[in-house]
């Protein structure tokens, strides 16, 4: 089956709860009829950026971000709580667009939204943003490489696309 289809399936399971390995993440998919390896499921990790965290006195597990779980589709953002959606209400409403600058994301906004943006930002805790300075109209989002500057970019327009949608 294709890698998509499988890396569905890995969100699906972790969306249902954590996973502590990633044997446990192989059994779970070839009880669903795909043929996997180790590897190829720590490759599909990396891929979908998902690590292992640790959580209050347990072990560390695979979890998903729980505001990845609102993206998925438009269904799932419907079923997101008031507070996420309205803080998603502001992102969209004061973005305008977005560079990417080495490792620095520049976003710029409505005048007057950035810090609001920037609220709505921090509030999503993703792993990518090192910290952020928040102006008039204008957002610096510190990245730790290019590479994760751009995945953040790619990150804020798919929200911003799917909450338009």
């Amino acid at each position: 089956m294709k890698e998509n289809a499988r890396q569905k399936k890995i969100l699906e399971l972790l969306s249902s709860g954590p996973a502590q390995t990633q044997e446990e993440i192989v059994l779970y998919l070839q009880n669903e009829g795909f043929s996997v390896t180790q590897a190829t499921v720590s490759r599909d990790l990396q891929k979908l950026n998902l690590n292992k965290v640790s959580e209050k006195g347990k072990k560390s597990v695979y979890k998903l971000d729980e505001s990845r779980l609102y993206y998925e589709n438009t269904e799932d953002f419907k079923k997101m709580p008031d507070s996420m959606r309205r803080l998603l209400r502001v992102l969209t409403e004061g973005f305008s667009h977005a560079d990417v600058a080495q490792n620095i994301l520049v976003i710029k906004t409505a005048p007057g939204m950035a810090m609001a943006v920037a609220a709505a930002l921090d509030s999503l805790h993703y792993k990518e943003i090192v910290g952020s300075i928040a102006g008039d109209d204008t957002i610096f989002c510190v990245a730790k490489t290019n590479e994760e500057a751009i995945l953040l970019q790619k990150r804020i327009q798919d929200i911003i696309k799917t909450a338009m949608a």
